[in-house]
């Protein structure tokens, strides 16, 4: 398909946490945007807005119809995320692209027993175990992204202010406020942990290091978060995001303003944030009919 092909496959998999199914449809649709582009002599990588809205046109001529557009459209709007996140691309042409209004899949999320299960199976007698309880804790105190929390600097976490300092899509920076639990253990895993192997040469400035002094990466966290949910018996299909998800649906739940959530996570637009409030409504309209006698 491309020289990104591997790399976006794998960021599917992981960040947007897409079944193999998912991921082959998308590598497909991205496929036929690369074969538009060749036919305009086009380059995909510095493909304008309306030449974008040019390859949406000729897909709605082909007589596709809206939800198949819908999925085309998403999959070419996280081809152009991932290249952005990568730095392969000078502008995001899909950025201001709409996606034809459907139905809304509503995410997966932990309660927070669930959560508590897999904190406390993590062995804090290790260097690792005590790295990954805190960036366990710190997905879920501030709803971070799986590639902002590994690109986190030592200097990001301001401790006197409960504060960290996160830099999100585009290079954007924002701060989010970060629980007394979170910072104990980051505090514990910098004072005590964060020791790599003598021959390695350490990355100085990155919070997460692996066991080799080099930051610490994605797929490891991926990796590392479905054994701890297979070994506590959590069967839901869950990934880093899922950290994010429930961060916002607790602060929802609890009556958080939407702003301030949008802000916490990064959202440019309130309408993805809005996706909260959709399950906050299925919680309790599944509380009313669990309790409510007249249900």
């Amino acid at each position: 398909m491309s020289p990104y092909t591997k790399g976006f496959k794998q960021y599917l998999k992981l960040e947007l946490s897409l079944s193999s199914n998912s991921v082959s449809a998308y590598l497909t649709d991205v496929g036929k945007l690369i074969n538009y582009c060749e036919d305009i002599d086009a380059n995909v990588e510095r493909l304008s807005f309306n030449q974008l809205l040019g390859f949406i046109k000729w897909l709605s001529e082909l007589g596709l119809g809206e939800r198949t557009q819908a999925r085309i459209i998403s999959g070419v709007k996280a081809f152009y995320n991932y290249l952005e996140l990568e730095g392969l691309i000078p502008n995001n042409p899909s950025e201001l692209l709409e996606t034809p209004k459907l139905s809304r899949k509503l995410p997966e999320v932990l309660d927070n027993q669930e959560i508590e299960r897999m904190l406390e199976a993590i062995d804090l007698s290790t260097k690792s175990g005590q790295r990954d309880r805190a960036i366990l804790e710190l997905l879920y105190s501030s709803g971070l992204r799986v590639s902002e929390l590994t690109s986190l600097k030592i200097n990001d976490i301001l401790f006197d202010e409960d504060l960290i300092i996160v830099t999100g899509k585009g290079n954007k920076q924002r701060i989010v406020p970060v629980g007394s639990s979170a910072l104990h253990h980051i505090g514990l895993y910098l004072n005590h942990f964060r020791k790599p192997q003598k021959e390695a040469k350490t990355d100085d400035t990155t919070l997460f290091l692996n066991l080799r002094g080099k930051p610490i990466s994605r797929v490891y966290i991926f990796k590392r978060i479905k054994e701890i949910a297979q070994t506590v018996g959590i069967s839901k299909n869950i990934s880093p995001h899922t950290f994010r998800h429930s961060f916002a649906t607790t602060l929802v739940e609890a009556g958080a303003d939407l702003r301030a959530v949008q802000q916490m996570l990064g959202h440019k637009s309130i309408t993805t944030t809005e996706i909260y409030t959709h399950l906050d409504r299925s919680y309790l309209k599944d509380v009313i009919q669990e309790f409510h006698p007249r249900s």
